[in-house]
């Protein structure tokens, strides 16, 4: 019997990180089936929270957060953590700290006790914190003093209205684990103790009752009692209506096996109402809620699960284990659970009530029974319900309301059926058969107000044959069921009857419907033209585009002549302004145009709505009709243009202000010229035209225009617009020219003054051509634009001398030089230019002055002016330069001038002073104070003054200078500066800073011999700086960089130098001066003044002997003369180096110097010297306390075989990694050794491989053992194999199997090996492991395929859930076991491979299992792959196949295959089943059966019920049969198809003429009747002929049955018709007569007053409120004359004169 539940691991926290000490109560936490959270520190040591996000794939984020405890919101991203006393919340989505709080006691329990609240359980009370707002935890109640600190707190649950509080906890009792729990009201503030481990509260729907209950779920256990489950209502008070709900306490069957186990979590399943609840020994129970029967009991878990939730999705729970980290899922097995109860439990009362409240299959036949019963006692009402809570509806079909309804009605009570639909609609909603069976009845007794109410309250499931039975009776109803039935069709009719068009036009496009809108459209214009161009509108303005074509609505529109309907129209429908809609927009123009109606095109044309429309067609349009503007706007030939810009004089000036801005540059000229050819009235306007479109047009073009009418006003009027902001010369250059011409001399002076622009030359010849009376013109353009000497002359030669005073003394004195140099070359009176710069003064710019007449000689001219300006103080520079020169060139005492004067520039004068004497030239470049150096040198160099030079650069102090100097490649100039330094400059000198500075000079320049020349004489050959330490160090320096030779001689004749540094320098590689630098050491040495200098210098001394000298001997003699350890520190680290590791040590030993260790260690290694090594070791450890001197050591013992030493070392205090010892030795072979170091640390793992090494295995295995690590497990059980110890390799290969990483390599092991059999006993072995897992399963399946196959069946059977099943499935697949295969895809829900193995194999197939597979499979490929595969194999099952799958079907392609494998009378059950759906293949299908059959009363219900199939066809194929019936049936769907003449002939040929006659009459054509009636005459079938004119009465012409009758003498059979017509006739003449007889007075008056109301109130809209033109000072063609140019538009004529004017009313229709 399958289990009642569906058990498995979901996933195991361990495998995902998490360390398993930290799974467990307090560290671990689990609010809900959402997230994981634990506390834990990472391999490092920081602390640190893993979340287990379940939701997304179990991933794991770790985050750095130090915390004791954390929990996570069951409903959000929210956590909580807690670090002794600090509680704190944050919000993980957002990144922020929500609220923090420091406890003033412990916390020793909290969890979420909803979304909102956090519960605080202390060692006296209860807090809940709110995580709204920034409040504190609030207390809620106190602990019981029964609830005392020796209780721990294992639960707490707060009911869903927050009233009712349970806290829970265990403690110890006597060896057993006693439970106790505190129940707490909120609104009562009392507790009460209940004896029990745990509980829950859970939310209920009683049966009986409309409203929940609230219950408290709990167990409890009184000492030497059972425990029992309760179930009990809190929060009802037990006399309120209904009753307070309880359920009696019921035993809980505890196993006898586990009799003092208890329960540690209870949970709620609110899908199912199932109580789950699950022990400390791992028991799982399962009760139902509503009776508190025990349904189920198992061990799921041999661990504690210490944290459980409820799995909200699948209305189970999830549980996590202790330490093992494996989270549980359990869940109830749907399928299963009802027979559980039956089977095993054997409670068919309770399977009837679970099923029928949980929906669950498995109780069909109880039901199915139980209602028999019912019905067979007359107990209606239980019938009712019972088939009203019937699992998955098995009882609600329509044979149960038939057997209600058979059943009679008892006196005084109301029918069964209604009994049972009324049982129904209390229970919820009726589905479809259930809605049509209830309204029939109900419609038939007039009360459709019930069916209204039970639609509001979503009581019925709508349908199209619902709706159907509606629509007779409320439309409105009907309409809402189409709507909800999703039936457009009808729905669009509904929506149509009623009027309700815009509704309509939403729905289908909702829907994606298609309806006929332009008939719709065509009778509503009938109706309501306003309402059809609304109507019109949403249909071309609807979303996803327009319903209706816009071409189609406008002829509809205008085939009724309605011009403003289909404006309004089109106005919306053309708003997109699409160019293919371009015809409708020129119709829409044109109508209006030739309508009446220009205005309305005036003023679509005027907002720019359309712009595709015929321009050209257009344009002639509304040349036509006046609209000038427009014409002109539209037109775009030239010639066109002209036409209609003759009347400008009815145009708005502005329209032609504007328009010319629209064409083009070469047309706007051309039109400009045809204006100003029409007379000089239009002058303005071409003035105003080119003024605003000046860029456009050009200006030259303009220009032309005016010059060529000869026009200088318009040219002056133009260019003064343009003028100011143009730049062009030539718009300047006219504009003086015009306004010269007409004495607008202002004007000519304003622009040559102020324009920039003008062609200066240009303008310049034109004014001196002029020669106009006031020169201020041509001054202002000479001035700007320096043409300063030919104004000079200009007015000079005319004369004008009293405007060159004034132009220098207030216009630009600046500019005074060149005026008096031009007066100079004409010759002017000396006097005169005098009393000019006199007048000037001070404003005359001196250096040019001086230019203009030192290059004209006559400089002297301006000595008294400039001696004045000097005299009055001056400091300019360029004028005292001026007066030098003047000197200089006289000689008037100038080295006087030049040494003194503070003002002069020395650049200047020294360069006027080079050729007349190069002295002067250098007193004044010294003068310059380093500015003129350059030139300085220049005149030194070139005239031989080096001394002057030297003595410059030696008091200068300037290296940059020097270097300058020092860099030329001229070695006579340079040789002789060198000379005049050394014998001139430095000895004169007394100041250090600039011999030190000249020395620095020679050493930038690298002048080294000549720098060892100089220093040479001023310290060895006597000077004030001979014993400078600086100049000594620089000159054995400069011999060691250039005269090495001579450096021996200055170190032993000087003795005031840094000796140590220059030692350094010496021994450098790059002068390598080995010897030189050791004397330096040596001497130095014996003067020093401190033993630690001394020792230093001796350091310094072996350094280079060893270093560069490289002189071993040497330096081991110097060390034993100066006997310094640093010495011999030195020589050891020298001898290492070379590879002497027996002297190497010797010196460290003699130095006691123990600090390179590790290069002595490597050394001896390398040379594998450890004698020696252990001396230095045993020296080094008496002052180093080192890991690796200490290794170093025992590793040399251990390669000596000092087995004695290397014990007491180990024994001894030491810092050693004896791991890392015990590694090398063991690698090395060492294995005694290693042993020994290994059991000294008990290193048990690597101490077990030794003894593997050393071949004792039953040591190695007890070592092993105690190490307890895979890895070792694994060597030892290899080993163990090869050896052939099974015995022992199975001990090992127990403790590697629970391990799935490592299991694959072992089972390589015994199959490389040949010991497959073996390894399956491990592996059986392993099966009850507490650590078995899926690997060990699935591998032992492989096992049992590969070399045990008989066992694989049950081993897959009773494992297959804890198996890898795709690794299974490949290994039966690769083993041919196919059965085996089947098994695993069925349970493992891969129906879809399931059938396909079947199918492939047919050793592995079977009907029943596949029947249930095959419903399964989610690939609709594999349904009809089965069924070609039971068409091929099966065929006598197959019936049984396609009902299995008839709802997964695609019926169509069925019928394709039945048809082509020939097979469509096999399935015909089939497709009887699903013709239902009115399919077209599945109907014609059936009818060709029906008509192979020749059962032709199926064939015509078929057709009658049925109509979805090429009805034409089968009539064609039918009216050849050879069977009369067949042939009517032909003429049947002729006549449904409305091929009435083709039904009629058949019926006519077959001789069935009642079947004609009813064709004729259907087909309400009156022609078709008369060609009946005449046929029946001509064959003389009276009886027919009377039969036809009663029939078709209506459409029977009465001429026609009176001509046919007279002349036939069937007078007698025509007579009932003509009775009948006669009196039809003259009822209507009656009611003619009454209609159009004259009205009343009253009446009439009645009708006038309701006429002027319509008139009143249904006036059309007009599209604008403001006449069409009026912007504008005269209509188009008003004949108004346009105002003067220049004169402002006074606004606009008002709308009543407009009207006049153009014959309209108020509107514009």
């Amino acid at each position: 019997m399958a289990l009642p539940i569906r058990f498995s691991e979901a996933f195991n926290l361990t495998q995902l990180g998490v360390n398993p000490e930290n799974v467990k109560h307090g560290s671990c936490s689990m609010e809900s089936d959402k997230v994981v959270c634990v506390c834990e520190k990472s391999p490092q040591g920081q602390a640190q929270i893993v979340i287990i996000d379940m939701d997304n794939g179990n991933a794991v984020d770790r985050k750095n957060i130090a915390a004791e405890a954390a929990i996570m919101n069951p409903v959000s991203k929210i956590i909580a953590l807690r670090a002794a006393s600090t509680l704190q919340i944050f919000n993980l989505e957002l990144k922020a700290k929500m609220k923090s709080y420091n406890m003033t006691e412990p916390v020793t329990f909290w969890r979420w006790a909803s979304p909102s609240i956090i519960a605080l359980v202390t060692s006296a009370a209860v807090y809940h914190w709110s995580i709204e707002g920034d409040s504190a935890p609030t207390k809620v109640f106190d602990r019981h003093p029964s609830f005392g600190a020796n209780v721990q707190v294992i639960n707490y649950q707060l009911s869903h209205d927050g009233k009712w509080c349970l806290l829970g906890g265990i403690f110890s009792n006597n060896g057993a684990i006693g439970g106790t729990m505190q129940l707490y009201s909120v609104d009562k503030r009392v507790s009460q103790m209940l004896s029990g481990h745990t509980g829950t509260f859970a939310k209920i729907r009683p049966e009986g009752r409309t409203d929940d209950a609230q219950v408290l779920v709990f167990q409890e256990k009184k000492e030497n009692d059972t425990p029992k489950l309760f179930v009990m209502e809190v929060g009802k008070d037990k006399d309120a209506p209904g009753g307070v709900f309880r359920v009696p306490p019921v035993p809980i069957p505890m196993p006898a096996e586990a009799p003092n186990d208890f329960p540690v979590t209870m949970q709620c399943s609110s899908k199912h109402d199932i109580v789950f609840m699950i022990t400390k020994m791992g028991y799982l129970f399962m009760f139902d809620i509503h009776t508190g029967r025990a349904l189920y009991r198992a061990r799921i878990s041999t661990d504690t699960v210490f944290v459980a939730t409820p799995q909200t999705s699948t209305g189970g729970v999830l549980g996590i284990t202790n330490r093992k980290g494996q989270v549980l899922q359990v869940q109830i097995n749907e399928e299963t659970l009802i027979p559980y109860i039956m089977n095993t439990l054997r409670d068919n009362q309770l399977a009837i009530s679970l099923a029928g409240k949980m929906n669950l299959p498995g109780a069909e036949q109880l039901y199915l029974t139980e209602f028999d019963r019912l019905m067979a006692s007359q107990d209606v009402s239980g019938a009712a319900k019972l088939a009203a809570k019937a699992p998955q509806g098995i009882l609600r079909n329509t044979q149960t309301i038939q057997r209600f309804q058979q059943i009679p009605a008892q006196p005084g009570q109301p029918q069964p059926v209604f009994q049972y639909f009324s049982t129904l609609l209390e229970k919820g909603k009726l589905n479809a058969i259930e809605s049509i069976e209830l309204a029939r009845p109900v419609l038939q007794q007039g009360r459709a107000n019930l069916l209204t109410k039970w639609l509001q309250d979503d009581k019925l499931e709508c349908s199209e044959q619902l709706g159907d039975l509606l629509s007779g009776t409320d439309l409105e109803m009907a309409l809402s069921v189409y709507l909800r039935a999703n039936v457009p069709e009808k729905a669009i009719n509904c929506f149509a009857q009623r009027g309700e068009f815009d509704k309509l036009v939403a729905y289908a496009a909702k829907v994606g419907y298609r309806c006929d809108y332009g008939m719709m459209l065509q009778q509503l214009l009938h109706q309501n033209p306003q309402g059809a161009v609304e109507f019109a509108k949403k249909l071309a303005g609807a979303e996803g585009g327009s319903l209706i074509d816009v071409q189609q609505a406008t002829e509809v529109f205008m085939s009724m002549n309605r011009v403003q309907e289909c404006t309004a129209f089109l106005l919306e429908a053309l708003k997109d302004n699409n160019a293919s809609q371009a015809v409708l927009q020129t119709k829409l123009l044109e109508m209006n145009l030739l309508g009446g109606s220009p205005q309305v095109a005036d003023a679509i044309m005027q907002n720019s709505m359309f712009t595709h429309y015929d321009r050209q067609y257009i344009a002639k349009l509304c040349e036509k009709a006046g609209l000038f503007q427009r014409a002109a706007e539209h037109f775009t030939e030239l010639s066109d243009i002209k036409r209609v810009m003759a009347n400008t004089h009815n145009m708005n000036p502005e329209f032609v202000m504007g328009f010319f801005g629209n064409l083009s540059s070469e047309h706007a000229i051309e039109l400009l010229r045809e204006l100003l050819g029409r007379g000089p009235s239009n002058l303005q306007l071409v003035v105003q035209i080119c003024q605003k479109y000046n860029d456009q047009l050009g200006a030259d073009k303009c220009i032309k225009v005016f010059e060529d009418f000869k026009s200088n006003e318009g040219l002056y009027y133009y260019l003064g617009a343009i003028v100011n902001n143009s730049q062009e010369a030539d718009v300047h250059f006219k504009y003086i020219e015009a306004a010269a011409k007409l004495g607008q001399f202002k004007e000519v002076e304003r622009v040559c003054r102020d324009s920039t622009v003008y062609d200066a030359a240009k303008v310049k010849s034109f004014l001196m051509d002029a020669k106009l009376a006031d020169p201020r013109p041509l001054i202002h353009v000479c001035d700007r634009n320096d043409f300063i000497e030919e104004m000079t002359a200009y007015l000079y030669s005319n004369n004008l001398h009293k405007y060159i005073e004034v132009y220098v003394e207030r216009v630009s004195p600046g500019k005074t030089p060149m005026v008096v140099g031009k007066l100079l070359e004409l010759d002017c009176n000396e006097d005169f230019v005098r009393n000019l710069l006199n007048t000037v003064g001070q404003a005359c710019p001196v250096d040019e002055l001086v230019e203009q007449v030192e290059r004209r000689n006559r400089l002297r001219l301006l000595q008294p002016w400039l001696e004045a300006r000097v005299a009055t103080g001056n400091t300019e520079p360029s004028t005292h330069n001026a007066i030098g020169k003047i000197y200089i060139t006289l000689n008037r005492d100038p080295v006087q001038f030049l040494s003194n004067n503070q003002f002069y520039e020395p650049a200047v004068l020294g360069k006027y002073c080079e050729k007349l004497d190069p002295s002067l030239a250098f007193l004044a470049y010294k003068k310059a104070g380093g500015a003129c150096d350059e030139d300085l040198l220049r005149v030194t160099t070139e005239n031989g003054l080096f001394k002057d030079q030297a003595r410059y650069l030696v008091e200068k102090q300037d290296l940059e200078l020097w270097a300058v100097v020092l860099s030329k490649e001229e070695d006579t100039n340079k040789r002789a500066l060198i000379d005049q330094v050394v014998q001139t400059a430095l000895p004169e000198t007394k100041n250090p800073d600039e011999v030190s500075t000249t020395v620095k000079a020679f050493l930038a320049a690298d002048l080294s011999i000549e720098l060892i020349e100089l220093l040479d004489r001023i310290v060895l050959q006597g000077s004030e700086f001979s014993n400078n330490k600086n100049l000594q160090n620089l000159l054995i320096l400069t011999a060691v960089k250039n005269d090495q030779d001579k450096v021996m001689e200055y170190i032993n004749r000087l003795d005031n130098f840094d000796g140590p540094e220059i030692a350094k320098i010496a021994a450098n590689e790059q002068y390598m001066l080995y010897e030189e630098a050791l004397t330096i050491y040596t001497k130095f040495a014996k003067t020093a003044e401190t033993e630690e200098a001394k020792n230093e210098l001796n350091v310094s001394a072996i350094e280079v002997l060893v270093d560069k000298m490289k002189a071993l001997e040497r330096a081991k003699e110097f060390a034993e003369r100066v006997s310094v350890k640093d010495c011999w520190s030195k020589l050891a680290g020298a001898q290492l180096s070379e590879g002497m590791i027996h002297d190497c040590i010797s010196s460290y030993c003699k130095a006691e110097d123990a600090t390179n260790y590790q290069a002595v260690i490597a050394a001896s290694e390398a040379e594998n010297n450890y004698e020696d090594l252990v001396t230095y070791l045993v020296m080094a450890r008496k002052d180093i306390k080192e890991n690796e001197l200490d290794t170093a050591l025992i590793y040399s013992y251990a390669k000596t075989n000092a087995t004695s030493d290397l014990e007491q070392m180990v024994s001894s205090p030491n810092v050693a990694n004896i791991m890392e010892i015990g590694e090398r030795c063991f690698i090395e072979g060492l294995f005694d050794a290693a042993k020994l170091l290994f059991e000294s640390i008990n290193n048990n793992a690597k101490l077990a491989l030794c003894y593997v090494n050393l071949g004792a295995y039953r040591e190695a295995v007890d070592a092993a053992t105690k190490a307890n690590a895979i890895s070792t497990w694994k060597e030892v059980n290899v080993a163990c194999v090869k050896d052939g110890e099974f015995r022992l390799a199975a001990m090992c290969g127990l403790h590697i199997i629970v391990h799935p990483d490592h299991l694959e390599e072992l089972i390589g092991t015994y199959e490389g090996v040949g010991q497959p059999m073996e390894l399956i006993t491990v592996m059986e072995q392993g099966l009850g492991l507490e650590g078995a897992h899926a690997g060990i399963f699935t591998e032992l399946g492989v096992l049992y395929s590969k070399y045990n196959p008989d066992k694989l069946m049950e081993h897959i059977k009773i494992f297959w859930s804890r198996m890898n099943v795709p690794k299974i499935l490949r290994a039966c697949e690769a083993a041919y076991l196919w059965d085996e295969c089947v098994y695993l895809y069925k349970e493992d829900g891969q129906h879809d491979s399931a059938v396909k193995c079947m199918i492939d194999h047919a050793s592995a197939f079977k009907h029943d299992l596949f029947l249930d597979c095959v419903q399964k499979a989610r690939n609709q490929e594999v349904h009809y792959k089965s069924i070609s595969f039971y068409t091929e194999q099966h065929p006598m099952n197959l019936v049984r196949l396609l009902q299995v799958l008839t709802p997964s079907l695609d019926h169509a392609r069925a019928v394709h295959m039945f048809r082509k494998s020939d097979s469509l009378g096999l399935v015909m059950p089939y497709l009887k089943t699903v013709q239902k759906e009115n399919l077209t293949a599945v109907n014609e299908a059936v009818n060709e059966t029906y008509i192979e059959d020749e059962d032709y009363e199926a064939l015509h219900t078929s057709i009658e019920e049925y109509d979805n199939f090429d009805q034409i066809a089968l009539a064609q194929k039918l009216e050849k049969h050879e069977l009369l019936e067949f042939r009517r049936i032909a003429a049947y769907v002729y006549k449904k198809n409305k091929r009435w003449s083709q039904s009629m002939n058949l019926s006519k040929q077959d001789k069935m003429y009642k079947d004609a006659i009813e064709t004729a009459n259907f087909s309400e054509d009156a022609a078709l009747v008369e060609e009946l009636m005449r046929f029946f005459v001509g064959v003389q079938d009276k009886e027919c002929f009377c039969a036809m004119l009663y029939t078709c009465n209506d459409l029977v012409k009465p001429d026609v049955a009176i001509e046919l009758a007279w002349r036939n003498n069937y007078t007698d059979y025509a007579m009932p018709y003509l009775i009948q017509y006669v009196k039809n006739l003259s009822e209507k003449v009656k009611e003619i007569d009454d209609r159009t007889a004259p009205k009343k007075e009253a009446e009439l008056q009645n009708d006038a007053a309701v006429a002027a109301a319509n008139m009143m109130y249904n006036e059309t809209m007009m599209i604008t409120n403001t006449p069409y033109n009026g912007g504008m000072d005269q209509g188009y063609g008003g004949g108004g004359m346009m105002p003067q140019m220049g004169q402002p538009n006074m606004g606009m004529m008002n709308g009543q004169q407009m009207g006049g004017q153009m014959g309209m009313g108020n509107g514009m229709y």
